[in-house]
């Protein structure tokens, strides 16, 4: 089992950033895929981006490359998500996700992730 923790959400202002961490426990493989997805009320989830912990690849939703990064820490077994120039089009429970080591086309379905934090909300609001 593998337990994921989420923290960094919180009510912000348009353009503002923003740094939720995922810290994970338990028997976490030194092969895996960390990655964040997000829910606004009334939608699905759907993919920010994702980090391989192996080879330190990095893979982004198109329309948020550029201003989200996703890292890592391999000491503090924690994934991270800066979002920078947030609009109130970013507000949603933000989800960390952890699976096994995946291809690039992989990295963005749900399903192929085992284990699930339970949410962050993130509100940008003035």
């Amino acid at each position: 089992q593998v337990q994921l923790v989420e923290s960094g959400g919180g009510l912000v202002q348009p353009g503002a950033s923003l740094r939720l961490a995922c810290a994970a426990s338990g028997r976490t493989s030194t092969s895996h895929t960390m990655a964040w997805f997000r829910q606004a009320p009334g939608k699905e989830r759907s993919f920010v981006a994702a980090i391989r912990w192996r080879d330190n690849n990095a893979f982004y939703a198109n329309s948020l490359k550029g201003r989200f990064t996703i890292s890592r820490d391999k000491a503090k077994s924690t994934a991270y998500l800066q979002m920078n120039g947030l609009s109130p089009d970013d507000t949603a429970v933000y989800y960390c996700a952890n699976g096994p080591h995946l291809i690039a086309s992989q990295t963005g379905v749900p399903g192929a992730y085992d284990y699930w934090g339970q949410g962050t909300q993130v509100t940008v609001s003035s």
